[in-house]
C-alpha cells in the first residue's frame, strides 16, 4: 500500500486494512488506529503492536450489551438493570481524542464497580475486536491516523491480544462461512451469506499480514424495473448486522431509492414513524425484540396498515411463514440472496 506515512492520510484513498494493520504490527505501534470510509469510523487501540480494544461507530453499545449478555451468564450481578445504567452512563458521551471511546469507558466502569471480573475481561474484548475487525477489513477506500499514546489523558490496558493471530481467526472465520454462502451462477451478480455479518471480500492467502494488496472485486447488475408510480421511494432496512445493512444499500440504486438503514429494533419504531417510508425490510432474528413483534407493532400504527412489510430470514417454513401471514407480513425475502433476488422483490411490492 503507498502510504506517506503510518502516522496518517486525512484525504480519502484506496485503503488495504490488511497492509495497514500489518505496519502496525511490525512496527510495535502504540496509540489509537483511527479510519473512516466517510459513514462510520473504526478505533483500534494498540500497544507495541497488540490490540488493547476496537470498536466502531456503528451501533457500539447494541454491540457491547450483545456480548456482555453473553458473560452476565456467568456473572450473575451483571443483571439487565446493571446493563440498562451502563447506556444511560455512557452511551451519549461525545468522542474525544483524548480518551478512550466511550463504550471502552463504560467496561471500565464495570470493572470498577466489580460487575466485571478480570477472568471474563480477555474474552469479553476479544470476542468485540472479532466482530469490529471482521467489519474492518470490508473497508476499500476511506482515511486514517495514527493518534500516539501520548495524546491520551489515560491509559488503560486490561489484556493485550496478538493482532496477527486475530486477524488471521477473522480470516479462517470468514473462509469456514464459504460453504454456506450462496454462489451466484453469473459472475456479476452480488450474494449476501445465511449467517448475519459475515460477509466479506476475498479471502487473502493464509499470511494474511503480508503486506500484498488485496484483489478489488467490484460489478453491478443492470436492472431494468418495471413501470413505477413514483420516480423515488423511501425503504427502510432493519437489521443488526451492519454488514448486511452495508450490502442492501449497496444494491439498491441510489437514484431511485433512499435507504434508510437501523440496526436497533427497539429504536425503530419511532425512526420509522420519522421516516414514513414506501417499503420496509425486515430482519426476523434480532435481539431484544425479534421482526414478527415489530411487524405486529408497526400494523397496529395508522400510518403503516398498507406499507408492504418483507420479512427477510433463512427460516421459511409452514410454521414461519404462518407467523408471518398472522402479524400481517406482505413478503418474504430469503436468505442467501443476490441483487437481482432483492431487486425482483422490491419491485414486486412498489409497483
Amino acid at each position: 500500500m503507498n502510504t506517506t506515512s503510518i502516522a496518517g492520510y486525512r484525504f480519502p484513498q484506496k485503503l488495504y486494512p490488511l497492509n495497514l494493520l500489518a505496519q502496525l504490527k511490525s512496527r510495535k505501534t502504540t496509540g489509537c488506529l483511527r479510519v473512516t470510509d466517510g459513514s462510520t469510523t473504526w478505533f483500534i487501540y494498540l500497544e507495541e503492536g497488540d490490540l488493547v480494544y476496537a470498536s466502531s461507530s456503528i451501533d457500539p453499545f447494541g454491540r457491547l450489551d450483545r456480548h456482555l449478555s453473553q458473560v452476565s451468564r456467568r456473572l450473575p450481578s451483571l443483571v439487565s438493570a446493571v446493563r440498562v445504567q451502563l447506556r444511560l452512563l455512557f452511551e451519549n458521551r461525545p468522542i474525544y481524542q483524548s480518551e478512550f471511546v466511550p463504550d471502552y469507558q463504560a467496561i471500565c466502569w464495570l470493572v470498577d464497580q466489580n460487575h466485571l471480573m478480570d477472568e471474563h475481561i480477555f474474552n469479553l474484548i476479544d470476542s468485540l475486536a472479532k466482530e469490529v475487525i471482521e467489519g474492518f477489513l470490508l473497508v476499500h477506500a476511506g482515511s486514517y491516523e495514527l493518534l500516539e499514546r501520548e495524546r491520551f489523558l489515560e491509559w488503560r490496558t486490561f489484556c493485550k491480544i496478538d493482532l496477527r493471530n486475530l486477524v488471521e481467526y477473522c480470516q479462517q472465520h470468514v473462509a469456514h462461512q464459504k460453504p454456506q454462502m450462496a454462489i451466484a451462477h453469473s459472475p456479476a451478480s452480488k450474494t449476501i451469506p445465511i449467517e448475519r455479518g459475515r460477509s466479506q471480500p476475498a479471502i487473502p492467502h493464509k499470511d494474511t499480514l503480508e503486506k500484498t494488496a488485496p484483489t478489488e472485486h467490484s460489478s453491478t447488475i443492470e436492472v431494468n424495473p418495471p413501470k413505477l408510480s413514483k420516480d423515488h421511494y423511501t425503504v427502510v432496512c432493519i437489521d443488526d448486522s451492519p454488514t448486511i445493512l452495508r450490502s442492501i444499500e449497496a444494491f439498491l440504486d441510489d437514484t431511485i431509492f433512499s435507504v434508510v438503514v437501523i440496526s436497533d429494533p427497539v429504536k425503530a419504531l419511532m425512526q420509522i414513524v420519522r421516516t414514513k417510508p414506501d417499503l420496509i425490510l425486515l430482519d426476523v432474528t434480532m435481539p431484544n425484540l425479534d421482526g414478527y413483534e415489530l411487524c405486529s407493532l408497526l400494523r397496529r400504527h395508522p400510518s403503516f396498515k398498507n406499507v408492504p412489510v418483507v420479512m427477510v430470514t433463512s427460516n421459511t417454513g409452514l410454521i414461519d411463514r404462518a407467523k408471518a401471514k398472522l402479524v400481517g407480513a406482505s413478503g418474504y425475502l430469503t436468505k442467501p440472496f443476490n441483487q437481482s433476488d432483492l431487486l425482483k422483490v422490491v419491485f414486486k411490492h412498489l409497483s
